[in-house]
């Protein structure tokens, strides 16, 4: 179209300021995807796996993975970490672990490792079930094994087990009675132990996850007692097993000081208990490398001002500096990014079921006779135009229906007289809106009508399962159309979905480089479905969902990048979405009996008379196909 180009999509949307390289517009209008870092002339129309996917018969929504992202995230982190050292002239190495609690899907971890089998790239646990999962997958003799979080008898000895299994296994050690544990259960079972410290950091973060840091986080030991573990690890002739100091203060880090602040003050602590004799050979940063989620390449919590070379640049030189200067030898290097390798890959597709207008019912406001004073001042409004000044009518229209309210109360107005004053209420307001100019569109009250008049999209998922850290903590996630954005989009409007709850509802927007409570979308064309992807939601936002209003899991794709396959493209799995029925017994309800139950209630009306034996049947099927089926809205 004339007044709209690809450009001004971009500024809009910011796809290329959050896709980090991998995601983009086409100059069709399409979302496009550059999966794989070393290709990136290999490109995936993502309208094309939208189309295919619903040629397959696969019904939406849908996460759909991009695990050429996956695979090029964990070769970017090490081979960045690869040529800082090099570049540094630093003599120790770099070991990576993925902390599974970010994204725990057996299909994630399994191409995560194979990714990462050639840089030694391990895996950290941070529970009973997560380090059973680590125990099969992380089979590398030669990668690292992260033991965080608190541990009982149990988690211990399955630690130990590792051990036997010749697995570099680093229990650390997150307070005291966990060493007071793990002592007597290594000797009893004839296992050395590999032993990590967490230290408590002083320098304290900012942003959501600023608890994680301080005196009063919750994990870690102070000085005083990583003294004190020392000490009974030389009582007990262990303190070889100390190999690792770990700090952390914080995930989705954005302002690249506080990550130098915390190297500085770790690297220091790290030499001053290598010097104690302590005889450590891993530095553990922990995670926070964080997302760039809002574009802005700022210090806000959605954003960081930092790429990822700047990072580890940062802690590479800034531990070898300290080291050099306490004359210690460089550590190996341990980094646990979990929500910088999985953030991009993932994202969730969903289709647009319909549209809640404020100002959108046709109802007749022609005169009647007798029709009530408010009715015809609020319909002389109406039909004034551009008589008043916009604030001037804005302020009569209010005044008109605040009237109206407290008359309809008290029995004055009828339901057509109320239904006429509100229709014209909402056109006098959508008519102001239009015709604002520059000089009155910032005024206070008429502000506002931008999102007093915005539509609603209900999109056909669940906020809850789908994307739980945008309601629960207020995390903003990209949300763009799939196609069309070589269309001006011409509707502002917010997304709710469809749960039977107010929160329900994304309620900050990416728009340009600010955060908006609507965005612009495109107009609903009547028979065309219309696609829209929430972005980013790889970490997390995967394993976080909850069961409200019974939605389940949604169904997966998983798509690979290949320049022989049409559209450079294959699916390679689908995996079901959660059915009605496992749903159910998941909450202890007993479905093959509520079928036998429902099918009951059928046969008696048959018996009754009231229903024909066949349409029973036809009941009785249709009932249960509804417990095999989706829990989200089938579109016909």
């Amino acid at each position: 179209m004339s007044d709209w180009n690809i450009e001004q999509a971009e500024e809009l949307y910011g796809v290329n300021r959050w896709g980090a390289g991998y995601f983009s517009i086409g100059e069709n209008g399409n979302i496009k995807i550059a999966p794989n870092h070393r290709y990136p002339d290999i490109t995936i129309d993502m309208n094309d796996v939208v189309e295919e996917i619903k040629a397959e018969g696969i019904e939406f929504p849908a996460v759909i993975r991009f695990h050429d992202i996956l695979r090029s995230q964990v070769e970017i982190i090490n081979e960045t970490f690869a040529q800082a050292i090099a570049d540094a002239d630093y003599q120790g190495e770099y070991c990576g672990v993925f902390p599974i609690k970010v994204n725990q899907m057996r299909e994630v971890v399994e191409e995560i490792m194979d990714a990462g089998e050639p840089y030694d790239y391990g895996l950290e646990a941070g529970s009973k079930p997560e380090l059973m999962a680590v125990l099969a997958y992380n089979d590398n003799p030669n990668a690292l094994t992260i033991l965080n979080g608190y541990k009982d008898k149990d988690y211990l000895t399955l630690a130990l087990l590792g051990r036997q299994l010749r697995r570099k296994m680093i229990i650390v050690i997150e307070k005291y009675s966990e060493l007071e544990m793990l002592i007597p259960l290594a000797k009893q079972l004839g296992v050395e132990p590999m032993i990590g410290l967490r230290s408590k950091m002083m320098v304290r973060s900012s942003g959501k996850w600023a608890g994680s840091s301080g005196d009063r986080a919750k994990f870690g030991l102070s000085i005083a007692e990583i003294l004190n573990v020392i000490e009974r690890l030389r009582e007990e002739d262990m303190l070889h097993c100390a190999k690792l100091l770990h700090f952390h203060i914080g995930s989705q880090l954005s302002d690249i000081r506080k990550i130098k602040e915390a190297v500085t003050e770790g690297a220091r602590l790290y030499a001053k208990l290598v010097q104690e004799g302590v005889p450590l050979e891993y530095l553990d940063i922990g995670g926070g490398l964080g997302i760039d989620y809002d574009g802005t390449s700022s210090t806000t919590d959605s954003s960081r001002n930092y790429s990822t070379e700047e990072y580890v640049a940062d802690v590479v030189w800034g531990v070898k500096q300290i080291c050099d200067l306490e004359n210690v030898a460089h550590p190996n290097i341990v980094s646990e990014s979990g929500r910088a390798m999985t953030a991009h890959h993932s994202c969730v597709v969903t289709n647009i079921v319909g549209e809640i207008k404020p100002a959108g019912t046709d109802f007749d406001v022609s005169a009647s006779d007798n029709e009530h004073i408010l009715v015809k001042n609020m319909r002389e409004l109406y039909l004034s135009g551009d008589q008043y000044h916009p604030q001037e009518r804005y302020n009569d229209a209010a005044g008109y229906k605040q009237n109206a309210y407290e008359a309809f109360k008290l029995g004055i107005l009828s339901l057509p007289e109320m239904a006429k004053l509100d229709t014209m209420y909402w056109r006098i307001l959508t008519d102001i809106h239009h015709s604002l100019d520059e000089e009155n569109q910032f005024i206070q009250e008429l502000e506002e009508l931008e999102d007093m008049l915005a539509s609603q999209y209900l999109c056909n998922f669940s906020i809850f399962q789908s994307a739980a850290d945008t309601w629960a903590i207020g995390q903003v996630l990209p949300i763009v159309p799939i196609s069309r954005l070589d269309e001006k989009p011409q509707v502002r409007c917010s997304i709710a979905d469809i749960t039977c709850d107010s929160d329900g509802k994304l309620s900050k927007y990416i728009e340009g480089t600010e955060i908006s409570d609507n965005i612009p979308m495109h107009t609903l064309k009547k028979g065309e479905d219309y696609h829209v992807g929430l972005f980013l939601t790889g970490a997390y936002q995967d394993v976080m969902g909850d069961m409200h209003n019974l939605f389940g899991r949604l169904t997966e794709v998983h798509v690979y990048c290949h320049d022989d396959e049409p559209g450079d493209f294959y699916i390679e799995e689908v995996v079901p979405g959660t059915s009605a029925e496992k749903v159910l017994q998941t909450m202890q309800y007993n479905t093959e009996s509520m079928a036998k139950t429902v099918k009951k209630q059928i046969d008696r009306q048959v018996r009754k008379g009231k229903l024909a034996p066949r349409e029973g049947v036809r009941w009785t099927n249709f009932y249960e196909r509804c417990l095999a089926g989706s829990t989200y809205l089938s579109v016909d």
